[in-house]
C-alpha cells in the first residue's frame, strides 16, 4: 500500500486496471488488488453463481422489452436490474439437473395497469397462435388502445418470439405467426399489456406451455 498527496493520477476513487484508490485517515491511498490464490467457493457461493448465470441467459434477450416495462427505475437501478433481482428471488429453481427457470413466476413486465383477465393461448397450423382475453377497458386506469404484447420462449431451442404490439386491449383476440423453426416445438407463453408511448405497463400473465404446430 501507498500514499500520495499529487501525481500523474491525483486522487482518485475507485479501481484502475489493477490498481485500488481510496482515502484512508485522511490520505490518498493506492493499493494493488490481491491476486486470487486457490480459493474454492462455497456450495451456497457456488449455488448463487448458478443462479445468476441461469437467470442472466434467460433475461438477457429481453433486456429491451424489461428496460421499457419492467417497474419503475429505483435510483441508479435500471428496469433490468430490478427484473434481474425479481428473478433471482422469485424465479429461479435448483433441481437434480441443475438450476431452471420457474416459468409460472416470471414476469416480463411489472406495473399497476390492469392486466389480463381471462386469457388464453391455443396453437394453430402454420405456427399460429391464437389468444383470447376479456376486454377490461374502464376497469382501473385500463382503456381501450392499451396494447397486447406476447413473449414467446422455446426451451429446448433458447429463442424468443417477441411482438410488444400485437393489438389493442378492446380488440379481445388476436393472433401471431412465430418462426418456421419453431414448429413442433414445446414454447411458454406470456402475455401483457402496455400504455403506448409509454413506460406504463401491467403484471404479464403467464398462458403455459403449447407445442407449435
Amino acid at each position: 500500500m501507498a500514499t500520495f498527496e499529487k501525481g500523474i493520477l491525483g486522487g482518485f476513487s475507485g479501481k484502475v486496471g489493477n490498481v485500488v484508490g481510496s482515502r484512508w485517515r485522511g490520505k490518498n491511498v493506492m493499493r494493488s488488488l490481491p491476486q486470487r490464490g486457490n480459493y474454492t467457493p462455497s456450495d451456497k457461493q457456488e449455488e448463487q453463481r448458478e443462479k445468476f448465470k441461469t437467470v442472466i441467459g434467460f433475461l438477457s434477450p429481453l433486456t429491451d422489452i424489461l428496460n421499457l416495462y419492467f417497474g419503475k427505475t429505483q435510483g441508479d437501478k435500471s428496469r433490468y436490474n430490478l427484473a434481474t433481482s425479481y428473478h433471482l428471488k422469485n424465479a429461479v429453481e435448483s433441481t437434480p439437473l441443475g438450476m431452471a427457470m420457474e416459468y409460472a413466476k416470471v414476469l416480463i413486465s411489472k406495473g399497476d395497469l390492469r392486466g389480463i383477465d381471462g386469457g388464453t393461448v391455443a396453437a394453430a397450423a402454420a405456427q399460429v397462435l391464437n389468444f383470447t382475453w376479456q376486454d377490461n377497458s374502464g376497469q382501473g386506469k385500463a382503456t381501450a388502445t392499451d396494447m397486447f404484447m406476447v413473449v414467446v420462449y422455446a426451451p429446448d431451442l433458447g429463442m424468443y418470439y417477441t411482438n410488444v404490439a400485437v393489438a389493442t386491449r378492446d380488440a379481445s383476440s388476436a393472433s401471431v405467426t412465430l418462426p418456421n423453426y419453431m414448429a413442433s416445438f414445446e414454447v411458454e407463453v406470456w402475455a401483457s399489456f402496455s400504455k403506448p408511448s409509454t413506460n406504463y405497463a401491467a403484471n404479464s400473465t403467464y398462458l403455459g406451455a403449447v407445442t407449435v404446430l
